[in-house]
């Protein structure tokens, strides 16, 4: 019995670490105002984020927004740009180096999420266009509708509530992209290959976050828009859900490429 129940145990834990993923998270958040230093940053709510549905897997931060870049993103198995108060049209000499590294990337077909700035910026890398918001700032609480099915998406709602806050969008798809999802009548988030995934939101945002941002955003944003936002907080992002979908992602971009 004792026989047995080793060979059981290192069986799982082969398993285990076969289905272990080194993510690198290149952290875009420019952000450095008292409010920010009051909050965890980028890295730790995206670190959050994974391991809410994969506790084994490992992250490393890298603030690219510094010029801090991976040695060799060969290295790691996954990757994640987060969102930023930056343009991605700015011209920024780290954004620039970023726009590089995500075509390698591409031509590497290696995993890759992006969210908010993330997705704008891999869609700006691989040909499409980024533009200004025609309906102006968004934030708070929105709701995406699937209009594609990946299998790492089966445990999604059809309508997918996450938190946004963005004035800048993707306007035009990289060739070969697909929609993934929309919100009222505009893409929120795309596919291209089986490698890339991306969301206009913010899946790593908690509601005390989320609620925290929107009244430190108050002035900025305006008494119409604050108040909207408001009214979207009373229901809760489907975060659980998304840090699934997501590792699942990850997990199957990474079984197509090998």
């Amino acid at each position: 019995m004792a026989c047995l129940l080793c060979i059981l145990l290192s069986t799982l834990i082969m398993h285990m670490g076969s289905l272990h993923m080194r993510i690198a998270i290149l952290m875009t958040n420019t952000d450095e105002s008292d409010f920010a230093d009051r909050h965890p940053r980028d890295g730790e709510k995206f670190t959050r984020l994974v391991q809410m549905a994969r506790p084994h897997w490992t992250c490393a931060v890298f603030p690219v927004k510094d010029g801090k870049f991976p040695a060799d993103i060969a290295g790691y198995d996954g990757a994640i740009i987060t969102g930023s108060p930056a343009s991605t049209r700015s011209g920024a000499a780290w954004i620039d180096r970023l726009l590089d590294l995500i075509r390698q990337m591409h031509a590497a077909r290696m995993p890759l999420f992006g969210a908010c700035f993330g997705h704008q910026a891999i869609a700006l890398a691989l040909g499409g266009a980024v533009d200004h918001l025609p309906g102006g700032w968004v934030h708070g609480q929105t709701w995406n509708h699937l209009v594609a099915r990946p299998d790492w998406t089966a445990d999604l709602p059809e309508c997918v509530a996450l938190y946004g806050s963005h004035v800048e969008y993707v306007r035009q798809l990289p060739e070969g992209a697909e929609p993934l999802m929309t919100r009222d009548g505009v893409n929120s988030g795309f596919t291209l290959g089986q490698h890339i995934a991306t969301t206009q939101h913010h899946p790593e945002m908690t509601h005390d976050f989320i609620c925290a941002l929107t009244e430190d955003l108050r002035e900025a944003m305006g008494a119409q828009v604050h108040a909207r936002a408001i009214d979207s907080l009373t229901e809760h992002a489907d975060q659980p859900a998304l840090a699934e979908a997501i590792a699942r992602f990850l997990d199957s971009a990474r079984a197509a490429r090998a």
